[in-house]
């Protein structure tokens, strides 16, 4: 209402204008069933998984938490104490849960608080033949059935900007089905939760994002400019725009500059009454107060990750706890047998019943990164299995030794193929670097017409009973194990059980892709000849320091007519560069290890 003066007149009122800064509420996830869809929204927004791995961006101590408690999850890989007692099923369980793919299961579990693996079977389902990571931001829940139970989960590449003509594909839950794919769905038990689980670090999400809004100040303060530090005013009149520019400059070259820190500001005025004034505003004690917010927010993240020590993460911290080795144990082994065995157990747990299916039965666990000082030891346990299982180290001295049984077993599930009447020989050439392309080989052995084969050679087939990224329609690539000419370098002449089998195979017609022989190096294949007992490219050094074998290069064409096949027009994929062997990779591929550099010895 507007007040009268003394005089009964109305007084002139002056207008404010305020501006108000809105910080972004925090929202915990909300799951809801949307009518004329069959699957379970997650998020307000159906897409509080890409809320998570923002905020996993934004906040470098939420970034470097879950990197941390992710990769200890994970440690050294998975395990089994009985591996020795059971060679070949433990080299199944190998084949299956590849490190990428365990290795991406443990980051999903702990930064989404969930994960996903792509079950694939056998074409008459005796049997789980490949598993394969499954981004979980991609899937969302079916509707539960009458018995509660998740029948099946829908994939969408971006759920924020599914339309209504969208038609996500669906995919069963695991023994849910008869189809070839399924997919196994992990996440604790979490009250309240049904379809989706929340993040363990629920509460420090809020704080995640505080950190991320005062770095954006920050930086946006500093990206914008500081407040100026200098006000100029000429009370002797207003000069024409071209003498303003020159005297803006001439103070600016003066004045400017990192070592005159601040800015200025110019005003030209026609008298002193009426030069600029300017009121600025300060927060009093900022720096304080975000100082304040800044180590808040850090050490409430700490706390909602359940983190004791930041120290466990690689971040100094001037507590103390740093410097004392005996309170950095205890708290290694509280956050050990507090956050990381629980979501250890819980993937074993899973992976148990995806064995299950194969009948595998094995005694898993994750190998530690933490040394054996700093790892709790019953005293009384004399068993090394019952040790390598409460603890996580690896204690059985003979793990790395390959018995005749075990390399049997290995090797058995070492893809190969022999092949068929199709297919005939045309050409096979040693393994080198100076050799020609694949493509051009193939081509000028086979003899056909450039321009014919011109139109399908940027094209492979995709097929998932096991072509090789070197195939196209109308030849293959394979390479089989060969015997090298001996020579007075070897220590031995006695060839290793690895060698043994592989000539055998040779000897048998077997062949095998290249994809095959990575997948076997990759799995650990005769890792006991590799430096310390680690995985080493059976491609380039076969088996190892002194092997006198080599991989021999060769080409099957199809012995009906190329243009029958190639009418049939099939378009195929192209062939990845990267998967191109070349380099050293591909001329020690076919030069056997005694002759190499060192004799195929480990560089160190």
């Amino acid at each position: 209402m507007r007040k009268r003066n003394e005089k009964g007149q109305f007084s002139k009122t002056k207008v404010s204008e305020f501006g108000f800064v809105n910080l972004s509420t925090y929202t915990s996830p909300e799951v809801k069933e949307v009518n004329g869809a069959d699957w379970i929204e997650y998020g307000a927004d159906n897409n509080y998984f890409q809320f998570l791995i923002d905020r996993y961006n934004g906040s470098p101590t939420n970034n470097a938490a879950i990197n941390g408690i992710s990769q200890a999850i994970y440690g050294k890989g998975l395990n089994a104490t009985d591996s020795n007692r059971k060679p070949n099923e433990y080299a199944q369980m190998v084949s299956l849960f590849r490190k990428d793919v365990v290795r991406r299961v443990c980051y999903d579990l702990k930064l989404m608080g969930q994960a996903a693996i792509q079950v694939i079977y056998s074409k008459d389902r005796s049997k789980i033949v490949q598993l394969e990571h499954m981004p979980i931001e991609t899937l969302r829940a079916e509707k539960c059935d009458e018995d509660g139970n998740v029948p099946a989960y829908y994939y969408f590449n971006d759920w924020a900007n599914i339309k209504k003509t969208d038609e996500p594909l669906r995919i069963p839950a695991f023994g849910m089905s008869n189809e070839e794919i399924e997919i196994y769905y992990i996440k604790p038990y979490k009250s309240g939760f049904y379809y989706y689980s929340p993040v363990d670090y629920q509460g420090g999400l809020q704080y995640a994002e505080l950190e991320e809004e005062v770095s954006n100040y920050h930086l946006n303060n500093i990206m914008n400019g500081l407040s100026p530090s200098m006000l100029i005013n000429f009370n002797n009149g207003t000069p024409n725009q071209q003498e303003r520019q020159l005297i803006e400059t001439k103070i600016a070259q003066k004045f400017s500059g990192t070592s005159n820190a601040g800015k200025f500001i110019l005003a030209f005025n026609d008298n002193k009454d009426s030069q600029a004034e300017i009121t600025p505003v300060q927060l009093s004690d900022a720096h304080n107060q975000y100082q304040f917010l800044s180590e808040e927010s850090t050490s409430k993240i700490m706390v909602a990750h359940r983190i004791v020590s930041p120290m466990l993460l690689g971040i100094k911290d001037g507590s103390g706890l740093g410097n004392n080795a005996d309170e950095i144990k205890t708290a290694s082994l509280l956050m050990d047998n507090t956050v990381i065995r629980p979501f250890q157990e819980l993937l074993i747990d899973s992976f148990d019943n995806i064995l299950a299916y194969n009948d595998i039965s094995l005694n898993l666990y994750f190998t530690t990164l933490q040394p054996l000082e700093f790892t709790e030891v019953d005293q009384t346990l004399q068993d090394k299995e019952t040790i390598e299982e409460e603890t996580g180290v690896e204690m059985s001295s003979d793990k790395n030794e390959l018995t005749d049984e075990m390399a049997d077993a290995i090797l058995e599930n070492l893809k190969y193929e022999t092949i068929g009447d199709d297919y005939e020989l045309v050409d096979v050439r040693e393994v080198s670097d100076q050799n020609s392309d694949v493509e051009d080989w193939a081509n000028s052995k086979i003899k056909k017409k450039l321009s014919r084969i011109q139109k399908f050679a940027d094209f492979i087939k995709s097929n998932p009973n096991g072509e090789s990224k070197l195939d196209k329609s109308y030849y293959k690539i394979r390479y089989t194990y060969q015997q090298g000419i001996p020579t007075s370098q070897r220590k031995t002449n006695k060839s290793r059980d690895f060698c043994k089998t592989m000539m055998s195979r040779t000897s048998k017609g077997v062949v095998y892709r290249k994809e095959d022989i990575d997948n076997a190096s990759f799995q650990g294949v005769n890792n006991n000849f590799g430096h310390k007992g680690q995985n080493y490219s059976l491609f380039r050094f076969k088996g190892g320091i002194y092997c006198g074998h080599f991989w021999q290069e060769e080409l099957y064409r199809m012995k009906s007519e190329t243009e029958k096949y190639i009418s049939k027009g099939k378009e195929v994929d192209t062939i990845p560069n990267s998967y191109q062997p070349k380099g050293s990779e591909y001329q020690e591929a076919g030069e056997a290890p005694e002759n190499m550099d060192k004799r195929g010895a480990y560089p160190n």
